[in-house]
């Protein structure tokens, strides 16, 4: 009797530990043969002339799928790397590999599950079935309190439903080791000028350290407790981000760390020492789940006005408020001071995207899907149902509770041309209020 492999497509899933599929393949097959492709598709331009994924993102990634590799050899495995159509490449490798089924963990976004379906096409054309996994929420579709078609389109129902009646899974385990078949040419990882990208410039003025991979997600996880476990008042940040913040979002939307991973150890760590910035990363895992569950109820009608006539007549030079909006040259320090940052590390806080996307859609008028793809640009913690769900929720053209915003036009304290972004944000903070209900600020 032959072996029985199992391709293991890796997508944002990039990681060896609390992986349904790769702890399931090991289960269930005899070889595994472990798949990342990069898809030309995320390295085109958009509709603006720009890269659909920006180089800070693009070296995020690449970094991840080479932790993603190392981890698997660390085990006995390896990591095919392609650059291709998903829907040509896997095919091939199915059948040059005598493959007898693939993995892969089920998106909700559009695109990505368009491409999910091209290769489940494909596949089908040579008798390969694509076996779909649930592995990107927190909480299980399973175990929801309610179908996916009756979900509460209100956060806060949602919230208190989920948290009343569910309970999060426990983590899996890590395969001891990975049996591959025989890989003569696994491939080298593309660099970011094949990709069609510039290597970004640094900007010394972030501090940020961002490395892609499971193993960078796990220390930064670990250095997280180790600050906030010996104080709730940590000295000497420097970032327009929340004080106390873990950054883990980039590690996240890559799977380069689980959902679940990190709710049972802060979980674990709030019982101990009950800081409350532990409350706001479980509310923040909880939002995620939110705008994902509505994609997969919604599809694209979550992100489709519905109340067209109630949105606002958009500005006639929108190109020309866009423009100044992203470079940060609005003549608004906060907003500018926080584009600049967005910029020079691909990373800005929760409440620091309120209030830039607020400003663009209600203060200047232009067309919220810009600002959606700017962001899926430059955010290195990008993800599709997050980041166009927030857009969304942020110009009100969903069901969701609508959300206005409001910056002041002089800050407390300006922002010189060539001062510090970071340390200019810092002073600002304190002439905000933060409203749970609405997940967002606004100036006293």
């Amino acid at each position: 009797m032959s072996d029985r492999t199992i391709l293991v497509w890796f997508r944002n899933d990039l990681r060896i530990h609390d992986n349904e599929i790769l702890l399931e393949a090991f289960r269930k097959a005899d070889k595994i043969l472990p798949v990342y492709c990069f898809d030309p598709y995320y390295f085109q331009t958009n509709a603006s002339g720009n890269p659909k994924t920006g180089s800070i993102r693009a070296r995020f990634l690449l970094e991840s799928v080479a932790d993603l590799r190392k981890n698997l050899c660390a085990i006995g495995g390896e990591l095919i790397v392609r650059v291709g159509n998903p829907a040509e490449v896997l095919p091939k490798l199915a059948e040059e590999f005598q493959v007898n089924e693939v993995y892969h963990h089920r998106e909700v976004a559009h695109e990505e599950t368009e491409i999910s379906e091209q290769v489940e096409t494909a596949l089908w054309k040579i008798r390969l079935n694509l076996k779909h996994f649930i592995g990107h929420t927190l909480y299980h579709k399973e175990d929801l309190p309610f179908p996916i078609k009756d979900i509460p389109d209100s956060f806060a129902i949602f919230k208190k439903k989920i948290e009343r009646d569910s309970t999060v899974r426990p983590c899996l385990g890590t395969p001891e080791r990975v049996v591959t078949p025989v890989i003569n040419q696994p491939g080298n990882l593309p660099t970011l000028q094949e990709l069609g990208l510039d290597e970004p410039l640094h900007d010394p003025r972030s501090d940020e350290e961002f490395l892609g991979g499971e193993t960078a997600a796990l220390s930064r996880l670990e250095k997280f407790f180790a600050i906030n476990d010996r104080s709730e008042h940590s000295k000497g940040h420097r970032s327009l981000t929340a004080p106390y913040s873990s950054g883990l979002s980039a590690w996240i939307a890559l799977g380069c760390i689980s959902m679940r991973h990190v709710y049972h150890e802060v979980a674990k760590h709030q019982q101990s020492t009950h800081n409350n910035q532990y409350n706001a990363m479980l509310l923040d895992l909880l939002w995620r789940d939110y705008f994902r569950f509505m994609f997969k109820k919604h599809g694209q009608k979550f992100i489709t006005a519905k109340n067209s006539g109630e949105q606002h007549e958009p500005a006639s030079n929108q190109d020309t408020l866009f423009e100044s909006w992203k470079n940060g040259k609005t003549g608004v320090p906060m907003v500018d001071a926080i584009m600049h940052e967005l910029n020079a590390t691909g990373y800005i806080g929760n409440q620091s995207r309120q209030i830039t996307a607020g400003f663009l859609v209600n203060e200047l008028k232009v067309d919220w899907t810009k600002g959606a793809a700017y962001f899926e640009e430059r955010l290195i913690d990008y993800s599709p149902a997050s980041n166009w769900g927030n857009w969304a929720f942020i110009a009100g053209v969903n069901d969701a509770r609508e959300s206005r915003y409001h910056v002041a036009t002089k800050p407390a304290v300006e922002l010189e041309t060539k001062s510090e972004f970071i340390d200019t944000w810092l002073p600002l903070l304190k002439d905000l209020d933060y409203h749970e209900d609405f997940d967002h600020f606004v100036v006293k």
